[in-house]
């Protein structure tokens, strides 16, 4: 079936020794992954390598199938040419973190989810526009919960209340899986700052290391496949 579709690019690893399997997250369809056969020894043609850089946008003409096969993509073009994206090197680190991210937690995610779509092309829009982003894969991931289907509840977020990660909402009984103190005032910030005002956050290494492990925390008690990102520590260490 020949589809023409908004593609927001995940991962694309080498194959063989000219291609390229990218993995994508399509307005259409969800998670797709494509074989570009030869794309690495190219010069012209419909489909570049350098379309497919991670948390790229593209409009892709492509045949789907619904076989577990392998797709192809016939012709693509960069809707959004990135300002710094792909060279700013503490943006980079951001990319190739949440790329790893995105990778574990959208593989299941099948069929057409416009608002999922729309919220991680925004949110990309708004990366590669903005100065300072050192707290911006917090809110993110916070907010990718959202459409994954535990987003915390917010009711009942004042005094008095412990928020409880396993499940998804605030509490008067403290126990293990409750965020209190620090931890929950960090939290709190977190959940009700907008991305325009992520400046306002200021945050020392170890809050900021802490609020990381609480979202980590709280995937790894919603989504039973879940690993942590291998790329987390460098991340850690650009930004710090």
């Amino acid at each position: 079936m020949q589809v023409l579709t908004k593609a927001i690019v995940i991962s694309a690893i080498k194959y063989g020794d000219n291609g390229l399997i990218a993995t994508c997250y399509t307005l259409e369809e969800g998670v797709k992954s494509y074989l570009l056969q030869g794309i690495l020894k190219k010069k012209k043609g419909k489909v570049q390598k350098s379309q497919f850089l991670p948390l790229s946008i593209l409009q892709i003409n492509a045949s789907h199938n619904h076989k577990g096969h392998l797709n192809r993509i016939s012709e693509a073009r960069v809707l959004h040419p990135f300002q710094s994206l792909h060279v700013d090197f503490v943006k980079q680190s951001i990319v190739f973190f949440l790329s790893e991210f995105l990778a574990a937690v959208l593989k299941e995610e099948e069929g057409e989810n416009a608002i999922l779509f729309e919220f991680l092309e925004n949110a990309i829009l708004w990366l590669d526009s903005h100065d300072a982003v050192g707290n911006f894969h917090l809110k993110f991931l916070l907010e990718l919960t959202k459409f994954l289907g535990f987003y915390p509840d917010g009711n009942h977020q004042h005094k008095g209340y412990y928020f409880n990660l396993a499940e998804g909402k605030y509490v008067l009984n403290n126990d293990y899986n409750t965020l209190q103190g620090e931890e929950l005032i960090l939290f709190n910030t977190l959940l009700g700052i907008k991305f325009d005002n992520l400046n306002e956050m200021l945050l020392t290494k170890s809050q900021r290391a802490k609020i990381i492990e609480i979202i980590l925390k709280y995937y790894q008690l919603h989504m039973s496949s879940f690993k942590r990102p291998n790329s987390l520590e460098v991340l850690s260490k650009v930004l710090a």
